[in-house]
């Protein structure tokens, strides 16, 4: 298909032959499902609450103060790339990255008339592809490990996060393109300040804690159990990296615990029936994201009307398979596995999700986390 990556494209988009050389492989492919970003964005919070939004509350849009949402949504220009590009997806299937900006600025740097990227000021913590087949029964989530150690067009062998920092949310988006040979037909960006206020709006969330630790960046004890956690205590949960038993992994598996919460909450906290808590929560929502400007009321519509059926049940979080950490240079990198990742990839470009889950798997389980 025209525009389609080939053979020797792909190959080369899996980092290999950067800098750095061979060697330094450690974990196994099991490693990779506990994946940091397996899908709930621990770091990639952020975008996991534009998924929340779709599974939930975005249904809501239909069409209580319709105009004033849609008014609230940044659309940043420019932002689809040009040139050649993978061939179209499946009739009726639709792709989003998603990114959640690790930025520590006090504003907030996306939506609301911000700017979504800031040379060199910022990295996507959170990475997602939010997959949606077209009979919309179901949506998966394929969360990237910051630290996968991929080319990016024009950079070489890089951590793909850092093509955010290189050249903002284009760039990000061929160099997923060119890696799994998948187009992008939408980008979607929301920082951690909008990711607390949402949690405020829906009265904090609820999550299960398998054992007590102690974050010692942040000085926080997590006490095993059920925690509900506020906007700041959900932070500082989805950040803590050092001390889990998996380090980053253990990371995005919280973070794709705390998106399950999220969604669940704003499905069935009483959200959508109660009109004043749902316009807190779509308020801080649209006032918090950033999206290409192809993104349009009428788009945003037929999105909420496509996911009514969806339940946060439906939303299925991956992440893409890899052989652990290893190092590249000076650099702790994650080494994608290219065979597994190959197979989700097409998976994905076929439009054959559930067959490729039903045959191997890959679904992170989020009720409880370390």
């Amino acid at each position: 298909m025209p525009g389609r990556p080939g053979p020797d494209d792909a190959n080369a988009f899996w980092g290999e032959g950067g800098s750095g050389g061979e060697g330094g492989e450690a974990g196994s492919g099991g490693d990779g499902h506990r994946r940091r970003k397996r899908r709930w964005p621990r770091v990639l919070i952020a975008v996991g609450v534009f998924v929340a939004l779709i599974v939930a509350g975005t249904g809501a849009l239909l069409w209580q103060r319709q105009s004033s949402y849609n008014g609230n949504i940044d659309r940043v220009h420019g932002v689809m790339p040009g040139g050649q590009r993978p061939g179209p997806n499946v009739t009726g299937t639709e792709n989003w990255l998603l990114v959640g900006s690790d930025t520590r600025a006090d504003a907030g740097t996306t939506g609301d008339g911000n700017d979504v990227w800031k040379p060199g000021g910022q990295r996507s913590d959170t990475i997602m592809l939010l997959h949606l087949p077209a009979d919309r029964s179901k949506a998966y989530v394929i969360s990237f490990p910051r630290d996968s150690w991929v080319n990016i067009p024009g950079y070489g062998a890089q951590k793909i996060n850092a093509a955010f920092s290189f050249g903002g949310p284009k760039l990000l988006i061929e160099t997923v393109e060119h890696l799994t040979g998948a187009r992008v037909d939408h980008f979607g960006a929301i920082d951690f300040a909008g990711f607390k206020t949402m949690t405020d709006a829906l009265g904090g969330v609820e999550i299960d804690i398998k054992q007590s630790v102690y974050d010692p960046a942040r000085k926080v004890n997590w006490t095993a159990g059920r925690q509900t956690l506020d906007g700041e205590k959900a932070l500082l949960f989805v950040r803590q990296r050092y001390n889990l038993p998996n380090g980053d992994f253990d990371r995005i598996r919280r973070q794709q615990a705390f998106l399950g919460a999220l969604a669940k909450k704003a499905a069935n906290g009483g959200t959508v029936s109660n009109p004043l808590k749902l316009d807190r929560f779509l308020s801080a929502f649209t006032k918090s994201i950033s999206v290409d400007d192809g993104v349009s009321a009428g788009k945003l519509r037929s999105l909420a009307v496509s996911l009514r059926g969806i339940r946060a049940g439906d939303v299925q979080f991956l992440t893409a398979p890899n052989k652990g950490s290893a190092q590249r240079g000076k650099q702790s990198v994650v080494l994608l596995d290219k065979a597994k990742s190959s197979a989700l990839f097409e998976a994905v470009k076929t439009a054959e999700m559930a067959d490729y889950v039903k045959r191997y798997g890959g679904v992170n389980s989020v009720g409880t986390v370390s």
